[in-house]
């Protein structure tokens, strides 16, 4: 039974529901911005009301029905992390975008709603807002490029780890979290590399520059 909850939730997590409801908005979400066909980039392509509507349907998608299962018993265990995953996998990987999908943040955020009674979303949801106020802070206010968002979701994930080891949630739980901040770093890879050889370069210019007086 366990390999079809697998297969149930990552086709859960493959419906495309962001992008979908782009295109009914006449906007190719894969031409947006980064080309991330998820929730947040609806936002910004179409407006707040379908954005908080693709970021409710994604977040939907990763809490139900995960949390049926898991309130249910149906899944325990090291079967919770493998089954917990699969929608996110879903999103990410999703057969209806050829495989490619999306960063699969806000079904990241169902997930956890689910496996954690809304404790664990909810403190990577407070992180998040303290590395933007860091990030609005070293730039003065200005808007944060997609690079910069893209190593807050990062580090944010993996930053909740903290918390996650520090409560003493149950082992499996680890298990979730290190495959969903694996995946993120995966799926951010780029965003990563340029993000760091900007800082890379305004580093090693600093020093030049220093070292030339």
């Amino acid at each position: 039974m366990i390999i079809l909850y697998i297969i149930i939730e990552f086709l859960f997590g493959s419906l495309m529901f962001s992008y979908w409801l782009g295109l009914a908005c006449k906007k190719d979400l894969s031409t947006v911005g980064d080309g991330n066909p998820g929730a947040f980039n609806l936002w910004k392509a179409a407006g707040y009301k379908v954005g908080i509507a693709g970021v409710f349907l994604d977040f939907l998608k990763g809490y139900f029905p995960l949390v049926m299962l898991v309130n249910g018993n149906y899944v325990s265990g090291l079967s919770i992390a493998a089954v917990g995953i699969a929608p996110i996998l879903g999103h990410a990987f999703s057969p209806f975008m050829k495989f490619k999908g999306g960063k699969a943040v806000a079904v990241s955020f169902g997930v956890w709603s689910a496996v954690t009674n809304f404790r664990c979303s909810f403190a990577y949801a407070v992180i998040l807002a303290v590395l933007l106020l860091i990030a609005k802070f070293i730039t003065k206010g200005e808007s944060t490029t997609t690079e910069a968002d893209g190593v807050m979701v990062v580090l944010g994930m993996w930053m909740l780890g903290f918390y996650i080891i520090a409560y003493r949630f149950p082992q499996f739980l680890v298990v979730l979290w290190l495959q969903n901040s694996i995946l993120f770093t995966y799926k951010n890879k780029e965003k990563l590399l340029v993000f760091f050889k900007d800082i890379y370069s305004r580093y090693a210019g600093n020093d030049t520059t220093s070292g030339m007086r």
